[in-house]
């Protein structure tokens, strides 16, 4: 037997080299070492992938509805300021504006906003004044529903 130090009895020599191997076997990192590679399983991946979709699918919707819920916001914040500028005009010339460009050319607004649905500034709907010449009012071209139900033309 080779690397057997012992050569006393048969039964001493055959327990004295399982006791080197088993000593050996320690020294290079254990008995299943040389029996296992060093990558993952395939199930091991499947499981990574299967956690990793899950987290996606949960939040792939949440970060879209903060996304409308933050161009709604911008939204209501151009129609706000576009009414302002529109009831200025109005209390300062006697008039409303012929048209939104006019709200620019006086510098009650510095320029006419993008509308965030329709990615547009040319898209806005105005209403005209019932009494008086000019546009009163203004709202969104886009036809799409907020998430409230309501559509965005309305606002």
């Amino acid at each position: 037997m080779v690397g057997c130090a012992h050569q006393k009895s048969r039964v001493q020599k055959l327990t004295n080299c399982h006791k080197d191997r088993a000593r050996r076997r320690v020294e290079r990192g254990g008995a299943f070492h040389a029996s296992r590679s060093g990558g993952f399983t395939l199930i091991e991946l499947l499981v990574v992938l299967t956690i990793i979709s899950l987290l996606a699918s949960i939040a792939v919707p949440i970060y879209q509805n903060s996304v409308t819920k933050a161009k709604e916001a911008a939204l209501r914040d151009d129609l706000y300021q576009m009414r302002e500028a529109m009831d200025k005009y109005y209390a300062d010339n006697g008039e409303y504006p012929a048209e939104l460009a006019n709200l620019v050319e006086k510098k009650y607004i510095r320029t006419v906003p993008v509308d965030p649905f329709t990615r547009s500034a040319d898209t806005w709907v105005t209403a005209a004044a019932e009494e008086e010449t000019g546009i009163y009012d203004v709202h969104s071209g886009s036809t799409d529903a907020a998430l409230d139900g309501s559509s965005y033309a309305e606002w």
